[in-house]
């Protein structure tokens, strides 16, 4: 008897697991990103942790050792892939979920209702409700009298006109005095904003 109890708190924890792993994949990261191939490693990732960890809880690890594995793992097959901050940031969420609803010393509501908040966090950030949506992009400028701080204004109005973009913020990442160059981070509003 304890063991079908055992069967079905793992099966009912897979399957919170699972749904919460699609929405926060599906409904927060896919949403804006649309990077399939990131996504859906995202997913198998999420299930393929929960499953390890779950069986393994019975093996008397703890949270701390289940948690650690993973993020070596995780690091070790990341470490030559060019991973940005963002997809890094859903791959420690999934892997917080995973392990969470995994081996969590709490029970399924409260579980849930954290996974509720993480969803709704990310899908809150993603929105650009609290903070802006903005893009980035590197560009070589030539007018190199316009980077002086004085000519900021001038600058930033070129390169607005030039690109069409709505240019929030810059940076100048480096200056090329022989080939008078520079070389400028631009921050500018997303298309994808409201």
């Amino acid at each position: 008897m304890p063991e079908i109890a055992m069967e079905l708190d793992f099966l009912q924890r897979f399957i919170v697991n699972t749904i919460f792993i699609i929405v926060l994949v599906r409904g927060c990261y896919f949403q804006h990103s649309k990077n399939r191939l990131f996504a859906a490693s995202f997913m198998l990732f999420g299930i393929g942790v929960f499953m390890v960890t779950g069986l393994l809880h019975s093996a008397e690890i703890s949270m701390g050792f289940a948690f650690g594995l993973f993020a070596v793992f995780s690091m070790l097959r990341y470490r030559t892939e060019s991973i940005s901050i963002k997809e890094m940031t859903y791959l420690f969420l999934v892997i917080s979920i995973a392990l969470l609803t995994a081996v969590g010393p709490i029970g399924l509501l409260e579980i849930s209702i954290i996974n509720v908040i993480i969803c709704i966090f990310a899908y809150i950030l993603e929105t650009g409700v609290l903070l802006p949506l903005t893009e980035e992009q590197i560009i070589r400028y030539e007018k190199i009298e316009n980077i002086r701080p004085e000519s900021r204004a001038d600058l930033i109005n070129d390169l607005t006109q030039r690109t069409g973009l709505e240019i929030k913020h810059l940076n100048i990442e480096s200056v090329d005095f022989l080939n008078d160059t520079a070389q400028i981070r631009i921050f500018y509003k997303s298309k994808n904003s409201a």
